[in-house]
């Protein structure tokens, strides 16, 4: 049982809430495996993951694994969840789901903080203290989403 093995199985139940596949990892448990699935939505889509749709896309999986034998007689634990605020932001579809949140990321030598604001082929595009900055892909390091506890009113964004 390989997140290869599984993913056919598991990316369509997922669909059915809604939602898309993050990860899947499957790791020994004493006897078990724990199979993790991250789920988050569509990358053009903006705002909060619904614990609702995370409830349904945890239904419809172990439905599915049930109704297969993907996994045959092996004994499992079935963990569903979102990849949550500290997930590393490497990929076109992290930065997508980033959009409007602010993201803290290393551009060569400085670091930079700001709202993403586009999200494009060219780079990501940021609010910083109230000025556009854009960082080609090239240029960008592995960013953080910073917890705000006080965050403005959404603003317009892009993405292309």
């Amino acid at each position: 049982m390989t997140p290869e093995t599984l993913r056919p199985v598991i990316e369509p139940a997922v669909a059915t809430a809604g939602l898309t596949v993050d990860s899947i990892s499957v790791a020994a448990a004493g006897k078990r495996k724990l199979l993790r699935v991250f789920v988050d939505l569509p990358a053009d889509r903006i705002g909060p993951l619904d614990l609702e749709a995370v409830a349904q896309a945890s239904a419809a999986v172990s439905r599915s694994l049930d109704d297969t034998d993907v996994l045959g007689d092996q004994p499992y634990v079935l963990e569903v969840s979102s990849p949550g605020v500290d997930r590393p932001l490497t990929e076109r579809r992290h930065w997508m789901r980033a959009r409007t949140m602010m993201v803290r990321v290393p551009v060569g030598p400085q670091t930079v903080t700001g709202r993403v604001t586009k999200v494009d082929d060219d780079g990501v595009q940021f609010d910083v203290s109230g000025s556009a900055r854009m960082v080609s892909w090239q240029e960008l390091g592995v960013g953080r989403i910073q917890v705000e506890f006080d965050r403005p009113v959404q603003q317009d964004v892009t993405s292309e």
